[in-house]
């Protein structure tokens, strides 16, 4: 993965800036759909949703927030190229591979299957990512008002305020954060048994569950597969508050590619160092072969 040089991060965008940006584009299109953010249910005017080749959902709203951030982004900085989860594959892939000076990486909806049935825990997830590592990251989720914030070396925030992940210590003492069904091998099983923590969620919003994890709500995370829209973001606001991540083959979270990702993470490295030891005494299966 390339390293950041000073060309990298002189003249970028202000962060305080994106964070407006996401959060008035979010709002703003989120009302005029009519969506009961605090109510439930899919507003009636809003078309049901699509189902996509993966088998995950998309609404007009997914499409209205991707181009209106894309819009806004490229007329600002237009030296930036611009992935979006809703935009093709190719033009996905031309974009990682020819954007010279850095690309925004959107999530316009993250939690689209939560948005659509009224379970209110969805957000707008946007990083810029240069030399294949995020530089910026806003995540905004409009349910609770809630934008968590990252610049690289800065530091992370939470509606402005510094944000540390906590010191807890020991796997027992810990929530955790984990996405089953793509799990592979005997782990999934392994973690039903014998959990080694005090309790598990799976909360169907990845960028808003780097988010929690971040800011203390979750102490562990576990996840077997994740695209570039959904970690690029959640990954530099966990590290900028002070917390680790990295696959469960023990690589870093390249964001140079657009191949899936698996994910370990926690909130601190002791933590981490205890999760990984226990994912690779309880796995069927080389951690090798887990992206």
């Amino acid at each position: 993965m390339s390293t950041i040089t000073a060309r990298s991060v002189s003249n970028i965008p202000d962060l305080l800036t994106l964070t407006e940006i996401v959060k008035k584009t979010a709002t703003a299109l989120l009302s005029k759909g009519g969506i009961p953010l605090r109510n439930g249910g899919l507003a009636p005017n809003i078309k049901r949703p699509a189902i996509k080749l993966d088998g995950s959902l998309v609404t007009e709203v997914d499409q209205r927030i991707q181009n209106q951030l894309k819009r806004t982004l490229i007329s600002k900085w237009p030296q930036y190229g611009f992935i979006g989860e809703e935009m093709k594959h190719a033009e996905q892939v031309k974009t990682c591979e020819q954007s010279e000076h850095g690309y925004w990486v959107v999530d316009p909806l993250d939690g689209t299957t939560n948005f659509t049935a009224g379970f209110l825990f969805f957000g707008v997830s946007l990083a810029l990512v240069i030399d294949g590592l995020p530089i910026l990251a806003v995540i905004y989720d409009p349910v609770r008002d809630e934008c968590f914030s990252a610049q690289l070396g800065q530091g992370a925030f939470l509606n402005g305020k510094p944000m540390t992940c906590p010191h807890t210590k020991s796997l027992r003492d810990c929530i955790a954060n984990v996405d089953y069904k793509r799990l592979v091998g005997d782990l999934a099983a392994q973690l039903v048994r014998c959990p080694p923590y005090r309790s598990q969620r799976n909360l169907g919003s990845s960028v808003l569950e780097w988010c929690w994890l971040a800011s203390g709500r979750i102490q562990l995370y576990l996840h077997g597969g994740q695209k570039l829209w959904d970690f690029s973001a959640g990954y530099l606001i966990l590290q900028e508050a002070g917390g680790m991540a990295t696959s469960l083959s023990g690589l870093p979270l390249d964001c140079s590619k657009l191949r899936k990702r698996s994910v370990v993470a926690a909130v601190n490295q002791q933590l981490l160092d205890q999760w990984v030891e226990w994912i690779d005494a309880n796995s069927d299966i080389s951690q090798s072969a887990l992206f």
